[in-house]
């Protein structure tokens, strides 16, 4: 019976076809229904495109939404279809990772009367100096108030709760760490990160517009190549007010806003592994299983086989 309400509910997708200009592929456009993703994020302001309304809709979402990585770990594709993507992110209320959560935030922000441009960015977080990447992150250009403000709402433990201003060039205060994007050569920026010690190389990007059906190619990659890092290693983040919560494989950290260790564990079996993303991420894999076949014994198992530490 449990399955069979949530097969129902999950057919009463928030999304309506609808001539509204929003689009997750160059033939299919949709209108959201905002209501539910505002509950979601415990968002009650109003609906206009404002600078204020984006600087409180970019902090709620991190804070609501995990950035996860179950499905591709899991061996399961990925779909970044807008309702496919509101139906995990906010119906389940499941995470994602950056396709998942820009794809939605874009819509969201479209909807609402935001001028969104969708960029792609080569990741530099966690690689040595110089290393050349191609372009699997998403992120976004939103215009609002005579300024253009990169809007990222998915990007691991490292994701940004405020947009940040592409006219600005020193540091940005976020309510985390410090951000601040630099300019590059050859139309190019550098988004970095303050750790409290020094500034770290995070992505870097240009000003060009990605296609949608760009994506889609980049999520292939992801979510299926046995050389991506999301389908070789488990990862849940999510940003609390003042630190962050990080799963890495059996590894669990809190970090203060500062990225200073708070709390640390390590996950011992599959029974742990589900109280973990249960208690600190919100992810139920009890509900998670139903529909996507998610266990968390297989997760640990398949873990430890491949010989994953934090």
């Amino acid at each position: 019976m449990e399955s069979l309400i949530i097969v129902l509910v999950n057919e009463r997708l928030p999304i309506k076809p609808e001539k509204s200009g929003l689009m997750t592929d160059i033939t299919t456009r949709y209108e959201l229904d905002l209501d539910p993703y505002f509950a979601r994020i415990g968002y009650d302001g109003p609906r206009a495109a404002t600078l204020a309304v984006l600087r409180e809709l970019h902090r709620l979402h991190p804070l609501a939404i995990p950035f996860e990585n179950l499905d591709p770990f899991a061996g399961q594709r990925v779909s970044i279809k807008l309702p496919d993507v509101a139906a995990k992110l906010v119906t389940q209320r499941r995470g994602g990772y950056c396709f998942e959560h820009n794809t939605l935030f874009a819509h969201v922000l479209m909807q609402l009367g935001f001028a969104v441009t969708p960029l792609a960015a080569r990741v530099l977080y966690g690689r040595e100096p110089g290393a050349r990447t191609a372009r699997t992150h998403m992120l976004l250009r939103v215009e609002a108030e005579g300024d253009q403000w990169l809007a990222d709402v998915g990007f691991g433990g490292a994701t940004l709760c405020a947009p940040l201003s592409l006219s600005t060039e020193g540091q940005q205060q976020t309510p985390h760490e410090p951000a601040r994007i630099v300019t590059l050569p050859a139309d190019e920026r550098k988004l970095e990160l303050f750790d409290g010690e020094k500034w770290i190389d995070v992505y870097r990007f240009e000003s060009t517009a990605a296609e949608w059906v760009d994506y889609e190619v980049a999520n292939w990659f992801t979510s299926a190549s046995p050389d991506s890092f999301f389908t070789s290693s488990l990862i849940a983040c999510i940003a609390r007010e003042g630190g962050r919560a990080i799963l890495f494989n059996e590894r669990f950290t809190g970090r203060d806003a500062q990225g200073r260790i708070t709390e640390e564990r390590t996950i011992a079996n599959g029974e742990e592994l589900a109280q973990c993303l249960r208690e600190h991420f919100g992810i139920d894999l009890a509900r998670a299983e139903a529909t996507q076949r998610i266990d968390a014994g297989a997760l640990y198992e398949r873990m430890m086989a491949r010989g994953a530490k934090g």
